[in-house]
């Protein structure tokens, strides 16, 4: 009687233990969960289209079994509510397989726009959005959309050279002629610029340039000696909106061309030399003063004399770093010419400006 009691009171804990079973859960439908961070770069008639492809379903489930991820785009101004028929399908834009902690890397796309669909609407727009679909060709919706202008673009500038001047690097180009007028659209060349060697820096912008058609031309005044440049042009089309700041399109780049500005160009002659004679009482010497060079890498100045019949020679052991000059190695009797040559940092010397003579006079 004791061991059946005991047997029904441990049956009777054992169903108060067991909890009930929940709600059973619908198998998931490997629905990829739709991509959130398309974005889309256009250049010339190509535009670039990045993602982070999906790696878990719309319900939260780790993706097991991705399929194609299908291209929309349209010109239609309205939202896209379905991706209709594809401009592309990509087989290997979804990972298979994720593992927790791992890194997802971005896909991309290079989608061509029509040149007959530019042409028909060249103010407005292409709408680009992805539909990533499971195995059995189904779809969680389309991503997040994206637009670029489908504004025309011009063809990239032929013929480029380079070349330097004292006063920067002049770059010549052949342009083309702007296409119809639309009130909406303007053209101009943006010119680039990078710096190579030990100062490598990040491109950058030093120019713009109007296209009037034929051949076009820039001078890049803002360079540093002795550097290694390397030039990129595009034409860039400007398209006014009725609100907001103009949409800008870039085409397609010219070659890129290198010029090294070796500074091979020397600073302007001396102007206005003087010379007088001093030493009564004292020792003789004859002063000079001339109007100081302006250029920003001058490093001092040269000082050449000569008497009558004899060549000049350089009388300072040193550069003179100011526009004067003493000159206490004089005879009594003699009568020197004098010039000066302005030299920059990098050694290059002037003419000599106009000669400057004064007469010592006999000691009495």
């Amino acid at each position: 009687m004791k061991t059946a009691l005991t047997i029904c009171l441990a049956g009777l804990l054992c169903l108060a233990g067991c909890a009930s079973p929940g709600a059973p859960q619908p198998p998931s439908l490997q629905l990829p969960k739709p991509v959130d961070d398309l974005t889309a770069t256009r250049k010339g008639n190509s535009v670039l289209l990045t993602w982070t492809p999906a790696t878990q379903t719309s319900d939260g489930e780790n993706l097991r079994h991705a399929g194609a991820t299908e291209i929309c785009r349209s010109s239609d101004p309205m939202p896209l509510l379905k991706c209709g028929r594809p401009v592309a399908e990509v087989k290997d834009a979804q990972i298979e397989h994720y593992t927790r902690g791992s890194m997802v890397a971005r896909h991309d796309y290079n989608d061509t726009l029509p040149t007959s669909l530019i042409q028909q609407n060249p103010t407005g727009f292409a709408t680009y959005a992805l539909e990533d679909q499971n195995t059995r060709g189904k779809s969680a919706g389309l991503s997040n959309q994206v637009k670029v202008s489908l504004a025309p673009t011009l063809p990239a500038p032929s013929g480029v050279d380079a070349k330097v001047l004292q006063d920067g690097v002049l770059l010549g180009w052949t342009g083309v002629t702007v296409p119809a007028a639309n009130p909406a659209l303007s053209y101009l060349y943006r010119v680039f610029r990078q710096s190579q060697g030990g100062e490598k820096t990040p491109e950058a912008i030093v120019g713009e340039v109007p296209v009037n058609g034929g051949a076009a031309s820039y001078l890049d005044r803002n360079i540093q000696w002795e550097q290694n440049y390397v030039y990129r042009i595009a034409p860039i089309t400007r398209v006014r909106q009725a609100q907001g700041e103009p949409i800008e399109v870039e085409g397609d780049d010219s070659p890129q061309i290198t010029a090294f500005a070796h500074d091979v160009f020397p600073p302007a002659a001396p102007s206005g030399l003087q010379a007088v004679f001093s030493g009564v009482g004292q020792k003789p010497f004859i002063d000079l003063t001339w109007a100081p060079n302006l250029e920003s890498d001058l490093a001092g100045y040269d000082v050449y004399r000569h008497e009558a019949g004899t060549p000049p020679a350089k009388v300072n052991s040193e550069l003179v770093k100011t526009p004067s000059f003493r000159d206490s190695s004089v005879e009594p009797g003699h009568q020197y010419f004098y010039a000066v040559a302005a030299v920059d940092a990098r050694s290059n010397e002037s003419g000599r400006s106009e000669e400057a003579s004064e007469r010592v006079p006999n000691q009495q």
